[in-house]
């Protein structure tokens, strides 16, 4: 990309945030003649400050929502930030930020996208927050649930055993984050302990190391605070739903605190068979042995096990026609749910010390072990449905994916202050060791099995009737791969976020990452290791014309050892292959419409080299096909329209192809990358009892599997409509129904490969009511 076509995309996104700077409610005179009727804003209060005031009385006006429940101190090694400016021309929004910075569904600063506490304004980069009262309002229990309306995101099929996201057209089951610490077994992760979701768009290898091709999602835990919290919720719902959570907190002393988050589900599914059940536990304790110095201790313990479902076959149609998910009902399930399962645990452990110094240097130290535990099996169909002879093959196998991770990461942060230019300046350090294992057996279908036939080994079933028994289904004889891998990671990065006058921001910094990977294949016999060392730059520059605008450009890259996501094991194409390199240079504008309402518009071009895919229905089938390109432009909106009105969501344009290629076609598109995503979720409060919510999102058609025009499986574009209604009898006590796709919109939500394909869920309401105690 030359200077000058980067010079003119920054020019372009100044000026869309110009044209998005006049979409303020409210014109100027209008705001200044409201500010000129509206009283001084009065100074936030603690929570326990809140509790000695008198409660006001019914005749009173009901004053603007206030979102936080808390007012906990900031972390002690980090300074405080000053607060955000008012917005003279849009007048002063509802609400008061809670502990995160978040107003309601409009979250104002991150300690993720830089390892500094930065309003998001500031960051060079594209990222959507979903809040802790969107979380509530739109009753999100998973990673799935939870980016259904983040622009330029969606949620994967993962074969039904584990979360899996495309973001910006890469797909991946890693890149995920907890407390910004990898956390990237093939697990689903439920809620129940979370208070903010981070969807950070683009690779940023500076900051989370390998991979992140697209970005990554880092969840933002509950831990002890300083407050009092006692609150239960239960849930019922469609198709036998039943779940249940608490989240207690109490302050000790002014010095110590302690919290616990607990969660159970049992519940079934609108596809056959298809059950659930989970249960998780944390407690966390934070105390301050100084002044200075902040401890925070956790652990948590949670089991999944659900029926791995694996979806639904396409349609067998003549060479040189691209196909469609089979025609049969949403709950039809292929194969055998029974001896379909997953069974995901895991245990971890972990540590946050943070620690200001007399010099100002402020230090945090984050440690946190996890034993992950994850064994899955499943009978599934692995070919397309001959409609004309009314079969379809089923397969099976079973897989065991353990995994221990270790990861110690230290931070080194200092503030200077040359008069007009101050600097915050980053160091760190980063050590990770990781012990993985995955062992497969092949099922065998025996003769007093449902089979009609037994084409290689496989069985062949009626596609009208593609469900069987398990009688005559076995996993025999030695393990088709046993592979065990160790690798270890060291990791060292700078970065320097430098204000120049308060009109301009530079970002730049560089991170090394070492990686050593050592596998052993127990089949072959054969142990293999690999040696990989990258550098990962970053740059950006954010332009301030007022306080509430900014216009950025950027520059990153990331990496991936071609081992993958996964690193199970190592073979003569790994053992040769460059690593996979993630280059994304992207241009955007930051607009606060009002302190309580945030408007983001980024366009960016992303390229995958040395890119890997999986061609094909085989795990296995994986090329090194060149180079992928992507291309996009991202709009989103969050936060408080009006005092009663709040919104989330925005639009995604995406465009993405393979430009470089051995297997495929040049120009063919990439699979699970829709070209337009339009999603827009509203709550309305009515009055201080009654509320509503409605939430629509609508996709164009995607492709499900890497393949040539004329032998593609094409899922068509869908609109979905869901509907929620809030009431609140008192301070504590407060109930809400959920309901999905309200005008049950037939529909495939995602897909593994050409014949694992979801059929997306009908209408369902779900029931809740908390109780604070």
């Amino acid at each position: 990309m030359t200077f000058q076509y980067f010079a003119a995309s920054i020019s372009r996104a100044a000026l869309l945030a110009t044209c998005a700077a006049l979409v303020v409610p409210v014109t100027l005179s209008e705001a200044r003649a409201q500010q000129a009727a509206t009283p001084a804003p009065l100074p936030q209060i603690t929570v326990e400050a809140a509790k000695k005031k008198k409660p006001a009385t019914a005749a009173k006006k009901k004053s603007a929502p206030v979102v936080a429940k808390k007012a906990s101190p900031p972390p002690v090694a980090a300074e405080p930030e000053p607060a955000a400016p008012v917005n003279e021309a849009a007048g002063t929004g509802p609400g008061t930020p809670d502990a995160q910075g978040d107003i309601g569904y409009n979250a104002t600063r991150t300690s993720t996208a830089t390892k500094t506490e930065t309003p998001l304004r500031n960051v060079p980069q594209s990222i959507s927050v979903i809040t802790d009262k969107q979380i509530k309002d739109q009753n999100i229990k998973s990673i799935s649930e939870a980016v259904k309306y983040v622009p330029g995101v969606s949620a994967g099929q993962g074969e039904g055993n584990r979360d899996t996201v495309i973001i910006r057209g890469q797909n991946t089951t890693a890149d995920f984050f907890v407390d910004g610490i990898r956390d990237d077994a093939q697990i689903y992760r439920d809620f129940y302990n979370s208070e903010r979701l981070e969807v950070l768009k683009g690779p940023n290898a500076l900051i989370f190391g390998r991979g992140g091709g697209g970005g990554v999602v880092n969840r933002v835990t509950k831990q002890a605070d300083f407050f009092t919290l006692r609150e239960g919720t239960v849930s019922v719902g469609s198709f036998d739903y039943k779940r249940a959570s608490a989240d207690v907190n109490a302050a000790v002393n002014r010095n110590f605190a302690v919290r616990l988050n607990a969660m159970y589900e049992d519940s079934g599914s609108y596809r056959d068979g298809v059950d659930l059940e989970r249960w998780g536990v944390n407690p966390t304790i934070t105390f301050r042995p100084t002044e200075k110095t902040r401890v925070v201790l956790g652990y948590e313990h949670f089991e999944d096990r659900r029926t791995a479902d694996r979806g639904i076959p396409s349609i067998l149609v003549p060479a040189g026609r691209n196909s469609k998910p089979a025609p049969t009902s949403r709950s039809t399930f292929f194969g055998n749910p029974e001896l379909s399962y997953a069974d995901g645990r895991f245990d971890q452990v972990y540590a946050i010390i943070e620690h200001k110094t007399d010099i100002g240097l402020n230090i945090r130290n984050h440690t946190r072990y996890t034993n992950y535990d994850k064994f899955y099996q499943n009978v599934f169909a692995s070919t397309a449905a001959n409609l004309a002879t009314d079969r379809v093959t089923l397969d099976a196998y079973n897989n065991e994916n353990d995994r221990e991770n270790f990861f110690n990461t230290t931070d080194l942060t200092y503030k200077l202050d040359h008069g007009v230019v101050r600097q915050t300046l980053l160091a760190g350090f980063e050590y990770g060791h990781q012990n993985s294992m995955g062992r497969r057996f092949e099922g065998a279908f025996g003769p007093t099995s449902d089979c009609l036939a037994f084409p290689s080994g496989n069985c062949s079933v009626r596609f009208s009737s593609p469900q069987i028994s398990g009688d005559g289904i076995t996993f025999p004889g030695a393990p088709s791969t046993d592979t065990r891998s160790t690798l270890d990671v060291w990791s060292a990065y700078v970065q320097d976020q430098i204000e120049i006058t308060r009109y301009l921001e530079v970002i730049g910094g560089v991170r090394f990452d070492q990686f050593d990977l050592q596998t052993s294949d127990l089949v072959t016999n054969v142990d293999r290791d690999r040696v990989d060392e990258v550098w990962s730059p970053r740059a950006g520059v954010v332009l301030k014309p007022t306080d509430y605008l900014s216009i950025y450009g950027s520059y990153t890259v990331s990496h991936l050892p071609f081992s993958g996501d996964q690193f199970t094991g190592l073979n003569g194409l790994t053992l040769r292959a460059q690593p996979e390199k993630f280059t994304n240079y992207e241009v955007g504008a930051k607009y606060d419409v009002t302190p309580s309402l945030s408007l983001a518009v980024a366009h960016y071009w992303l390229t995958r080299e040395n890119s890997r895919f999986t061609i094909g229905n085989a795990a296995n089938d994986v090329v090194q096909t060149g180079e992928t390109k992507v291309e996009g432009t991202e709009v989103t909106l969050n936060g408080y329209v009006t005092d009663k009105w709040q919104i989330a969501g925005g639009y995604a344009h995406q465009e993405g192809e393979v430009s470089s290629a051995t297997s495929v076609v040049e120009g063919t598109e990439l699979p699970n990358l829709p070209r337009h995503t339009f999603s827009l979720w509203n709550r309305y409060d009515f009055s201080s009892m009654w509320g509503a919510g409605v939430g629509v999102v609508h996709r164009t058609d995607i492709i499900a599997a890497l393949a040539n025009d004329g032998a593609q499986v094409i899922l068509p574009e869908y609109t979905t409509v869901d509907a929620a209604l809030y009431f609140k009898l008192n301070e504590n006590l407060r109930a809400q129904l959920n309901v999905e796709n309200i005008f049950n919109e037939k529909y495939f939500a995602n897909a593994h490969n050409n014949n694992n394909i979801q059929p997306g869920p009908p209408t369902a309401a779900y029931l809740s009511i908390t109780s604070n105690f």
